[in-house]
Order: C-alpha cells, then sequence, then structure tokens
C-alpha cells in the first residue's frame, strides 16, 4: 500500500500568546500543495523502516513514521508489524510540514490497512500527540489554525488562479530559536477575516511573524521573497519558522528565475 504524503504551506502566521505548558498559540491559515513524499508500507512480519531521496537526518527510532505505528499499536495490537520506505522529496526543516504529513499518512494508511474504523476526528487527536502540524494532514484542505495549530476550522479558500513557486536555499532554522525571537502579541484583525481579502491585498495585509528575526539571521531568505516580487509575484512569503519561500504568480506566468544551483525549486502550476 502506498500513499503519497504532500506539504503545506503558511498562509500568515502570528504568535498571539505563551501557554503555561511552554507552547504557544498562534494563528495561521494552512494551505495543502501537491508536492508530495511517497511512503510505501507491506507486511513482513517484522518491523523495518528505511529511507531514500533527501536524507532524514537523526535516529531512525525517532522517526515521526515509527512513532505513528507505535501510538497506534498500543491501542490496536492486531496493528502487525510492517517493513516502512519513505521516500522523501519534500525539504526538511522547510516550513513545509513534510515530517508532520509522513506521520499523519501513516496514521491513515495503518487505519485503512488493518480495517481499524477510525474516525477522522479520532486521527487528529492521534495526530495531535505525534506534532503540532500533524492534524491538518488529517483533514487536508484550506484551514484557519489556532492553538498550537491543532484547532482548525475549514475555509472557503480557492486559490486555483494562481500558480506557487517554492524555492528552499537549504538552510535549516532551528524552530525553537525562532519561536524565541517572538514577542507574542494579538492581531488587530484576525487572519481568518483578513485571508478572504483578494489575494492582491494580501501584500500589504498579511505577515508571517517569524520573517523579520529569520531574515535578520539570513538575509538571502529575504533575497529570495524580494526576487519573486520583482518578477511578478502577486503575494510572497517565507511559510512557517522558514526557510523555504513560496511566491504566488498569475496562473502558468511564473518568472523564469535564475536560482542558485544549490536551490530547491518546485513550481505548481
Amino acid at each position: 500500500m502506498i500513499v503519497f504524503p504532500n506539504c503545506k504551506i503558511n498562509l500568515g502566521l502570528h504568535i498571539t500568546a505563551k501557554r503555561t505548558d511552554g507552547f504557544h498559540d498562534l494563528e495561521t491559515v494552512f494551505y495543502p500543495l501537491p508536492v508530495t513524499d511517497a511512503l510505501e508500507v507491506i507486511t513482513p512480519g517484522t518491523l523495518q523502516f528505511a529511507s531514500s531521496g533527501i536524507p532524514v537526518p537523526g535516529d531512525t527510532a525517532d522517526n515521526l513514521c515509527l512513532r505513528a505505528f507505535h501510538l497506534l499499536q498500543l491501542d490496536y495490537p492486531q496493528v502487525q508489524p510492517v517493513n516502512i520506505h519513505l521516500h522523501k522529496h519534500i525539504p526538511i526543516g522547510a516550513g513545509l510540514g513534510g515530517g508532520s504529513s509522513d506521520a499523519a499518512f501513516m496514521l491513515q494508511l495503518l487505519n485503512n490497512k488493518f480495517q481499524l474504523g477510525l474516525t477522522s476526528g479520532q486521527l487528529i487527536d492521534y495526530a495531535a500527540q505525534l506534532g503540532s502540524d500533524c492534524p491538518f494532514f488529517i483533514l487536508n484542505q484550506p484551514c484557519y489554525a489556532t492553538g498550537r495549530g491543532e484547532i482548525m476550522e475549514p475555509l472557503s479558500l480557492d486559490l486555483s488562479g494562481y500558480s506557487f513557486l517554492l524555492v528552499h536555499p537549504g538552510i535549516h532554522v532551528n524552530t525553537g530559536w525562532a519561536f524565541r525571537q517572538i514577542t507574542p502579541q494579538a492581531p488587530v484583525r484576525a487572519l481568518k477575516e483578513v485571508i478572504q481579502l483578494p489575494v492582491t491585498e494580501w501584500k500589504q495585509a498579511i505577515s508571517n511573524d517569524f520573517e523579520a528575526p529569520v531574515f535578520a539571521a539570513h538575509p538571502e531568505l529575504a533575497a529570495i521573497k524580494a526576487t519573486m516580487y520583482s518578477e511578478g509575484a502577486v503575494y510572497a512569503t517565507m511559510s512557517g519558522s522558514g526557510s523555504a519561500v513560496v511566491g504566488l504568480f498569475p496562473k502558468s506566468k511564473i518568472a523564469d528565475i535564475r536560482w542558485d544551483a544549490s536551490y530547491l525549486v518546485f513550481k505548481v502550476n
């Protein structure tokens, strides 16, 4: 059984409060895009994990796909050991939610493979135990998100009239560091209202709180965003805490920009 976990982008991101549990409250709009990994599972009788494509850092035992497996198996012993192969295509540490998507798709894949009968609500509860962005990929539709990102309200947001350009320069932004640079404050106007403005007004109306500190530390990211605007982007932003930068262009009119050869570039028309 094979699935294709997709990425997300953040359209606006505000850190609104520091919580007593050490996390932060935020508001953002998640929007899914069809840049995908590939996740395959077969049932050989022993639990195995392998990956290809973009190297996955860290201890394999901590991989979110394995953590998703163990989480479900605790409550559902009928979940048998599986052979997992993950082909990474979504850049890691880019603010695109690739690892979170892999985990959420793993939960759904196991739910289907072993016929557990879990509802979307139950899957969201499991996903929230794996990471703040994971629940979004259970719904996988445009959402206004609050709390840690797990409280979601589906939005009627159709961007099919635009093409997307994603550029990842290979910079890793430590999420903990990024949060420590932010002084939380409530926005003047809720993002779920502002996102309803015409896309041509987003440049002045929608912002990402992480951009100021991350751009100060990595000026090349600010330069990528500026280049997108100079080459015709209607709206451009850093996704999440970085470091991927995304630009919205009129449909099928993404400029032919010569980026550094080391950058990963994705076009979604």
